[in-house]
C-alpha cells in the first residue's frame, strides 16, 4: 500500500509566518454554490454503466434490493441543501444527521441503526508554512451504499481536492461496502507518511539552526511540536477504530482476505503512532539542547564581561588610591612615581588578561 504523494513547495530553512489560525480553522457550510458530485455503481465488482445521468435519488433506487450491486456517493463541499437532501433520502438517524450537518468532529466510529458513520481528518503538510492541515471526511456506510462527503477545507488547502482512495480490484469489490470502507481507511493512513517525513526533513534543518545558534530556534520547535499533537490527534483514536471494526468481523461476517488487510491497516498505524511518539520525543530533546547551548553561550559571554572587568578593576584601583586628596602618603614625593604608576597600571592588566587567555575566558 503505497503512500500517496504530497505536494512539497521545496525545501525551507525559515520558520514559517503563521497568522495564528488553528490547522483545524475551517470554512462553515453554507447553502452558497453546489458541491461536486462523485457517483460509481458496481455490480458483482465490476463498473456498471448507468443507463442515464445517475444522481443520488437514482443510485439508491438502484441499489434497492439488489445484495450484489455497490454505489460509492463522494461529495465534494456539499452545501447544506444537499447534506439534507442526502439525510432525507437515506432516512439517517436524527444524532447522525446534526453530526453531518454541524461537523467539527474528532475521528470516531458509532452505528446509528443501519448506518455506520466514521469520521476521518486526513492531514497534509503544508512545506512552505511548516504547517498540518487537515480535511474533514465523513464516510456513511449503510446496506450496500458508501458514501463519503468532504467538507470544512481549510483555507491552505482550498485549491486542492482530496479523493478519498478507492478500492479498483474487483475480487476486493466483489466483497461488499466493507472493503470500499477499509479501502478510505488505508488511504487516510498510508496519507499520513508523507506528513511525518516532512516533520523529519524539517526537525533535521532545526538541527542545524540550533547548532549554529539561530535564535529562530526555539520558535520553530514549539510550532512543529504543536503540529506534531495535531497529527497524533488525528491518528491516535484510529486505533480503536481499526479494532472495533476487527472485533466486529465475525459478527458481521467480514470475509477473511478483508480480515487480513484491516490487520495491514493496523500495522501502519502502529508504525505511524511510534514515529509520531519518537517526533515528540525527539523535539523535546532538541528544545532541551537549545536550552543547554544557549547557557552555554551565556555563561561564554559572563566569563568575558568578568574577565575584561577584572583587568579594569586593578588599574581602576590604583588611579583611585593615588587620586585621593591627602598630603602624606607614600610614593607621593616620588620622582618617577607617575610612571611606575602607570607601569604597574599596564603590567597588572596584562598579567590579568595572560591569566585569563589560559583559562579561556578571553
Amino acid at each position: 500500500m503505497a503512500a500517496t504523494p504530497q505536494p512539497r513547495n521545496g525545501a525551507t530553512t525559515s520558520a514559517r509566518t503563521h497568522g495564528g489560525a488553528s490547522p483545524l480553522a475551517t470554512r462553515p457550510i453554507a447553502d452558497t454554490k453546489p458541491g461536486i458530485v462523485d457517483i460509481k455503481w458496481f455490480e458483482q465488482g465490476v463498473p456498471a454503466d448507468p443507463e442515464h445521468q445517475a444522481d443520488v435519488e437514482t443510485t439508491l433506487s438502484w441499489l434497492d434490493g439488489h445484495p450484489e450491486r455497490l454505489g460509492i456517493i463522494v461529495e465534494q463541499s456539499p452545501n447544506r441543501t444537499q447534506i439534507k437532501r442526502l439525510v432525507d433520502l437515506m432516512r439517517l438517524d436524527p444524532l447522525l444527521t446534526e453530526d453531518l450537518v454541524e461537523g467539527h468532529q474528532r475521528p470516531k466510529l458509532e452505528r446509528h441503526g443501519d448506518a455506520l458513520f466514521l469520521v476521518l481528518h486526513p492531514p497534509f503538510y503544508i512545506d512552505s508554512m511548516e504547517d498540518v492541515a487537515f480535511v474533514e471526511a465523513e464516510v456513511i456506510k449503510q446496506r450496500n451504499c458508501v458514501v463519503v462527503i468532504v467538507q470544512r477545507i481549510p483555507d491552505e488547502l482550498s485549491s486542492l481536492r482530496w479523493t478519498p482512495r478507492l478500492p479498483s480490484d474487483p475480487e476486493l469489490l466483489r466483497h461488499g461496502p466493507e472493503s470500499v470502507l477499509y479501502t478510505i481507511l488505508d488511504g487516510v493512513v498510508d496519507q499520513t507518511f508523507p506528513v511525518i517525513s516532512g516533520i523529519q526533513f524539517d526537525i533535521e534543518q532545526i538541527e542545524r539552526q540550533v547548532f549554529s545558534g539561530d535564535s529562530a530556534a526555539p520558535e520553530r520547535i514549539y510550532r512543529l511540536s504543536r503540529e506534531a499533537i495535531d497529527l497524533q490527534h488525528a491518528t491516535n483514536p484510529l486505533i480503536p477504530i481499526i479494532a472495533a471494526l476487527r472485533a466486529g468481523s465475525a459478527k458481521h461476517q467480514v470475509p477473511p482476505e478483508l480480515q487480513a488487510y484491516l490487520a495491514d491497516v493496523a500495522d501502519h498505524l502502529a508504525r505511524i503512532s511510534s514515529q509520531i511518539t519518537d517526533i515528540r520525543e525527539l523535539l523535546t530533546q532538541i528544545l532541551t539542547v537549545n536550552a543547554t547551548l544557549v547557557d552555554q553561550r551565556s555563561n561564554e559571554d559572563v566569563k568575558i564581561i568578568s574577565g575584561w572587568a577584572a583587568i579594569l578593576v586593578v588599574p581602576t584601583l590604583i588611579g583611585s588610591i593615588y587620586g585621593m586628596n591627602f598630603d602624606y602618603m607614600p610614593e607621593l614625593h616620588w620622582r618617577y612615581g607617575y610612571f611606575y604608576c602607570l607601569l604597574s597600571m599596564v603590567a597588572s592588566g596584562v598579567i590579568l588578561y595572560v591569566i585569563f587567555h589560559k583559562k579561556n575566558w578571553l
